[in-house]
């Protein structure tokens, strides 16, 4: 009898991109419905400050913002740290915290473009930026999982090895990717359907995200953990396993970022990457994933990523200053929190 309640409880947490974990855990369809509902206001209020910045940004430049080509670079841009939005969101929705992202984004675009790397081509670059990734991924996962260690300790000392890593590696200096296959990619015409190659990339790690969230049961499991850990322990979930997984994941990300940004800026710098933590975790919250744990939206995450982007293109066309841009950051994401509150308050959670 133990066992079942603790089932419900393990299952209780769910994920907006996932109508169908209520049911499973026995709630009534009109919760379901309720659950699916917020989620949807949640996207379009997130859709609604989106088209009140692209009116910003056609009023006060029209013929600079609105062009295709800016447009274009907008989601070219929004491409690398949305990758990063993406494993930071699992991450997040199953309780714990990735601050070394942007750090494993630089030491695995310095690895990957070295004189060695480069000697195997596009494959070679790719194959060293995707395992590097793995391979942090891994020790943070270890060290949490099985170390025990609090996942902001593990993570910020993988933040501080990695930088010191790539440091060494480039002892400073930017390297100039010579492959051309991996350029062209990144060329302003490289286009496939009429749509930059990295924002296909984009787009399918975000639909991959959204349907392992919301669709299977790893991503109920995520869900699960972050919710109440100890509950879905006892529902049979193995929940180190889990973290494990999740954070090979967010690595993953990562390497696949760094890629896109080599293509995009044709080289490596021990500086990639730089914030990329904070931006991934603000573009989360905003999009509706609970800091705490327990319920994720790759959606939202994906929207509160284009949100950020546009507001620094509108404040790099318009000639602002970064302090300003980030102080409008600030005030988003502080606003995003308390809506955040005020609807778990309005739940009874």
């Amino acid at each position: 009898m133990t066992v079942s309640t603790t089932k419900t409880s393990a299952n209780s947490a769910t994920s907006p991109d996932s109508p169908d974990s209520p049911q499973e855990a026995g709630w009534p369809d009109r919760a379901r419905r309720a659950l699916g509902l917020k989620a949807d206001v949640r996207n379009l209020s997130l859709l609604g400050v989106l088209a009140v910045l692209i009116a910003v940004g056609g009023f006060t430049r029209p013929a600079e913002f609105l062009a295709t080509s800016n447009l274009q670079l907008v989601l070219t841009q929004a491409s690398v740290i949305g990758v990063v939005t993406v494993g930071m969101t699992f991450v997040i929705t199953s309780g714990g915290i990735d601050l070394s992202v942007g750090a494993i984004v630089a030491l695995a675009s310095v690895w990957a473009t070295t004189l060695a790397t480069q000697e195997y081509g596009f494959a070679g670059i790719l194959f060293t930026a995707v395992v590097v990734g793995l391979a942090c991924g891994l020790v943070n996962g270890l060290l949490i999982a099985y170390g025990g260690m609090v996942p902001f300790i593990a993570t910020l000392a993988m933040l501080a090895s990695a930088r010191g890593l790539a440091l060494q590696i480039t002892d400073g200096r930017t390297q100039i990717v010579t492959v051309q296959s991996v350029l062209d990619l990144g060329l302003p015409d490289a286009h496939l359907l009429g749509i930059p190659p990295l924002v296909l990339v984009f787009a399918a790690v975000t639909l991959a995200g959204w349907l392992i969230l919301g669709r299977t049961t790893f991503g109920r499991r995520t869900v699960a953990v972050g919710g109440n850990a100890e509950a879905a322990r006892l529902a049979g979930i193995d929940v180190r396993r889990q973290r494990l997984y999740l954070y090979l994941l967010s690595g993953l990300c990562c390497g696949i970022a760094a890629f896109l940004l080599i293509v995009l800026s044709g080289s490596g710098q021990n500086t990639n990457g730089n914030l990329y933590e904070l931006d991934a975790i603000a573009a989360a919250i905003i999009g509706g994933t609970l800091l705490s744990g327990g319920r994720g939206t790759i959606v939202g995450s994906v929207l509160g990523v284009l949100v950020f982007t546009t507001i620094t293109n509108i404040f790099a066309l318009n000639n602002l200053q970064s302090d300003v841009q980030q102080i409008a950051k600030g005030a988003i994401i502080v606003a995003a929190v308390l809506v955040q509150r005020r609807t778990a308050r309005t739940d009874g959670t």
